[in-house]
């Protein structure tokens, strides 16, 4: 695929996955009675906490979040959108939880794409994926003053792990960029979906916590 088109769908599922992640940290600060300019930064931070630190990390200077008016525009518009219409927002919970599914899926791809691009390696690139889909989230729990959601027990960064590990083991093989963010996709999402559903959670501490 020529570079130009890799670029720009990269580029296209990053806001894809930033505008369903802004909605989610937006709904946060909704829910904690916080003012319209709260929504706006957990919005932001949510959408693009992840991409700047991993940008900040392989070198990706300066961030895409501060070199591309889309990547502000974006969690800015679905911010606003959440804060207006938060009553309708709110009662599409489980489709808000849904899309989250899938913005933590395109994130795992396109980071770990990304650090690939950047001459970073396997190993390396699988947890830069990672950290693309669950940083922005950890940023805005802690702005919210809660424990982050990725360590309460929900399998969420394990599955953004394996997403981002099946897609760069594949671009290494060389097979076609669709088919390596597909399978990516579909690893981390469905990986996702299935601990939603059937209640799986990670490992977690047994008996009294007596240190």
């Amino acid at each position: 695929m020529p570079s130009t088109e890799y670029a720009t769908t990269l580029v296209v599922l990053d806001l894809v996955g930033i505008f369903v992640f802004a909605v989610t940290g937006a709904l946060v600060a909704v829910r904690k009675q916080l003012d319209l300019f709260a929504a706006l930064v957990l919005g932001g931070v949510t959408g693009l906490g992840g991409g700047f630190i991993r940008d900040v990390l392989i070198g990706a200077t300066p961030p895409a979040a501060l070199a591309d008016w889309r990547y502000l525009i974006v969690p800015v518009a679905a911010g606003l959108v959440t804060f207006v219409f938060h009553p309708t927002v709110g009662r599409l919970e489980r489709v808000v939880t849904l899309f989250d599914a899938f913005g933590l899926a395109l994130f795992c791809v396109t980071g770990a794409l990304k650090a690939v691009d950047y001459g970073v390696g396997p190993v390396p690139a699988a947890l830069m994926g990672m950290v693309t889909g669950i940083g922005g989230g950890m940023i805005r729990d802690v702005l919210a003053g809660r424990v982050p959601v990725v360590f309460e027990g929900a399998l969420y960064a394990t599955p953004a792990l394996a997403g981002a590990a099946v897609a760069v083991v594949l671009d290494r093989v060389g097979l076609p960029l669709g088919i390596v963010a597909a399978a990516g996709f579909a690893t981390c999402l469905g990986w996702r979906l299935l601990a939603m559903v059937r209640g799986w959670q990670a490992p977690m501490p047994k008996g009294p916590a007596n240190v």
